[in-house]
């Protein structure tokens, strides 16, 4: 199988249908020029309600390694959440492959230029040779922003070189949106010459300047001709159609990505054409294209089945939401997923990877700590069998999983988050040219919710734990307490249907009063924590050991041995030795030790052994010579 080039492209937004187009213009491209692709989208903002922010939408970028690249394109354009595109940008800068930017010029960066003012010129050129409209107004986009500066500039100079007013019949500022129609009608129909025609920024501009005029009772064309910019799909589908400039978007991809594979092979550009040239659409807003009766039912039926479509996978999307929300697992997750996830198109593979920690931890482990630069694979799904078995772990330099499949791919690689929480990204694979719809969003962000839950399910569960652990946890020494060393007895000793040989052991510590007088109490707990340690180490053939209290500590051996119990005592005498010879205090750390074996049932009683362990105990410390309490 040879190695084909890996590319990149970053933007975001690229599920809008004008940024659609532009993704399959790119896989077009990246098929017949046999590359792979792998595209990395943002959301975007998610409108007024609850914005996200630039960290989480453009935090996996911290972790690609941008080596694994051969070039990379970036779309700055779509970017809407303050402060994201910039935080890309700066990334891409310390790439060592080539990187072209598409849609404005970014110094440092290799340009695909398009010809802006060639495209506003067609536009204004139009209403002045074809219509000879002299009453021309400028719907501009902010006006701070760089495409609106370039197109503001060509309209005035336009105007300027026909002899007349360099702003027109006005220039209006708008947001390159809907939301500046309304205001924008009042602006141009209070002047005191009305403008025969308005030139707009972009297509959503004139769409919603079109629709304020309509309710304000003028028509279009007849009344004031509009044009647009861009060349939206929306545009083409509004009535009247809107004459426009076409960004030629498969032209870009095309240069794009040839630009990039010849950098990669060669260094420089040498002469590649950069520039993309516009190209006019004379449609119905200017007047020059009568509308037609079937051209507009076809708009409406395929209208009313994208609402029928809409609907089934909003009602789709709910389901899916619900039975998420309910997941106890990844696994069930991954279930739902494959099971119902047919509402944003065809797809061929789809993996959800999340962030390790340097433990091995994922992310939504709630003891997960901060992400390591390597990922583990939690949802798997490869319809048509083209991938290797699922890796234990990815590193950054290797974010897509390896194929078996000797062909090109398109990837769509996002971000995976919640609230603050980035739990890693996900990878989709269409199984045609055009990239998911919008409804993938919506299962990406549910998912994150759902980790989310996950997260949280699992610290309650694990804080239940501690909390069942620390009822019968001596906090101390870690052995069980009163309680828990009750518990687990008589549970043992219940479990004796045979007669077996048990072992009690009662076992105290010399001197702790001494050790308290001479170095005070947090010596003393120390001198205990190291006599339980002890205890532990000895307690690995089943023995269950718990502190009764103070300096006393019980051990119950359910099946056991008078050679398992020497092994016992010889090796609690030898423990507490070494600690003697490392303890830098002026003590020595002794106990004495009262056992005793029986043949015991589930009818035996614990209280008993322990009675005579006990007395053993204590004949065994009077017994030393200048006993200490």
């Amino acid at each position: 199988m040879k190695k084909r080039k890996r590319l990149a492209l970053f933007g975001s937004s690229l599920s809008s249908r004008y940024k659609r187009i532009l993704c399959r213009s790119f896989a077009i491209a990246a098929e017949e020029l046999d590359v792979d692709l792998v595209i990395f989208n943002a959301y975007g903002k998610l409108r007024n309600i609850n914005s996200v922010s630039a960290d989480n939408e453009s935090g996996l970028i911290d972790y690609v390694d941008l080596e694994q690249f051969d070039g990379i394109a970036f779309d700055g354009e779509g970017y809407t959440v303050n402060g994201m595109s910039d935080k890309v940008e700066r990334r891409l800068r310390s790439a060592k492959c080539p990187v072209v930017s598409i849609s404005s010029h970014i110094d440092g960066f290799h340009n695909i230029d398009f010809d802006d003012e060639g495209g506003l010129r067609l536009m204004v050129e139009h209403f002045l040779d074809h219509h000879h409209f002299t009453k021309i107004g400028f719907m501009s986009g902010y006006l701070t922003h760089p495409d609106a500066i370039k197109r503001i500039n060509e309209f005035r100079t336009v105007m300027k070189e026909h002899g007349l007013p360099e702003d027109g019949a006005g220039i209006f500022e708008g947001d390159f949106w809907y939301e500046k129609g309304k205001e924008a009608a009042r602006y141009f129909l209070s002047l005191t010459e009305r403008p025969e025609a308005i030139v707009c920024a972009n297509d959503y501009m004139a769409m919603s300047l079109i629709d304020a005029f309509r309710q304000a009772g003028i028509k279009v064309p007849q009344d004031i001709a509009v044009s647009g910019y861009d060349g939206t799909p929306e545009g083409k589908d509004f009535l009247p159609h809107l004459t426009t400039v076409t960004r030629e978007q498969l032209d870009i991809a095309r240069k794009t990505l040839k630009l990039l594979i010849h950098l990669s092979d060669n260094g420089d550009a040498g002469d590649i054409d950069l520039k993309v040239r516009p190209k006019a659409i004379i449609a119905q807003s200017c007047g020059c294209d009568p509308l037609e009766y079937e051209h507009v039912l076809e708009i409406v039926d395929r209208v009313h089945d994208e609402m029928r479509n809409m609907n089934e996978s909003l009602y789709e999307s709910e389901s899916a939401m619900v039975k998420l929300n309910k997941a106890d697992s990844i696994r069930t997750m991954e279930k739902i997923f494959e099971e119902d996830s047919v509402n944003f198109g065809d797809y061929s593979a789809f993996f959800l990877i999340s962030h390790k920690d340097s433990e091995g931890r994922t992310s939504f482990d709630s003891e997960f700590t901060t992400p390591s630069g390597r990922f583990t694979p939690v949802m798997w799904i490869d319809k048509k069998g083209e991938y290797a078995e699922s890796p234990r772990a990815l590193s950054s330099s290797k974010i897509i999983p390896d194929t078996n499949a000797d062909r090109n791919h398109v990837y769509y690689v996002m971000a995976v988050h919640y609230g603050e929480v980035i739990f890693g990204y996900s990878v989709l694979e269409m199984t045609g040219r055009d990239i998911f719809n919008e409804f993938y969003n919506v299962w990406m962000h549910t998912i994150g919710l759902s980790l989310d839950t996950l997260k949280k399910r699992d610290h309650i569960d694990k804080l239940i734990t501690r909390l069942e652990g620390l009822s019968v946890t001596d906090e101390l020494t870690g052995l069980f307490n009163r309680r828990g060393f009750d518990d687990r007895t008589r549970a043992a000793l219940a479990g004796c249907k045979e007669a077996k040989t048990v072992c009690s052991m009662v076992i105290d510590m010399d001197g702790l009063k001494s050790i308290n007088d001479r170095f005070g109490h947090y010596e003393g707990d120390r001198a205990i924590r190291a006599l339980a340690d002890c205890i532990k180490k000895c307690s690995d053939f089943g023995e269950i050991a718990g502190r009764a209290g103070g300096d006393e500590f019980y051990v119950f051996a359910p099946d056991y041995s008078e050679a398992r119990l020497n092994r016992f005592v010889e090796r609690m005498k030898g423990f507490v030795d070494e600690y003697n010879k490392v303890n830098r205090m002026d003590y020595r750390l002794d106990f004495s030790i009262g056992t005793y074996l029986t043949e015991a049932d589930s009818y035996g009683r614990i209280e008993d052994y322990f009675k005579i362990s006990d007395a053993r105990m204590y004949e065994q410390k009077t017994s030393k010579p200048g006993r200490r309490k």
